[in-house]
């Protein structure tokens, strides 16, 4: 009976597991913008996330221009989230409501 205590081998050379890619599409939506507060990697600073937006990019980055444009701030588009800097939920929630998405406040 032979064993074998092979560690290391470049016989095979580098084995490479098949991927996946998909295109990246917009999650599936259920109909609810969700409006979260988030300080995570931003050095304390607080952003407003706005999630669940059924728009295409084009559409997302003008609605984005509008409620920065109302709240007076900054924020960017960033992988089909709208990030708006400070915590503006009450003003966005009201904004939404507005052009007639169904809102809701989800985490801290």
């Amino acid at each position: 009976m032979k064993k074998s205590k092979l560690v290391y081998s470049t016989e095979s050379g580098r084995i490479r597991q098949k991927e996946n890619k998909k295109q990246q599409s917009t999650p599936p939506q259920d109909g609810i913008v969700r409006l979260m507060r988030q300080t995570k990697g931003r050095k304390g600073k607080g952003v407003t996330l706005i999630t669940g937006l059924p728009l295409a990019t084009k559409e997302l980055k003008q609605l984005s221009k509008t409620l920065k444009q109302k709240c007076g701030c900054g924020g960017s588009v960033k992988n089909g989230i709208i990030e708006i800097q400070g915590d503006h939920r009450s003003t966005l929630e009201t904004e939404l409501i507005a052009l007639n998405y169904k809102v809701k406040r989800s985490g801290g």
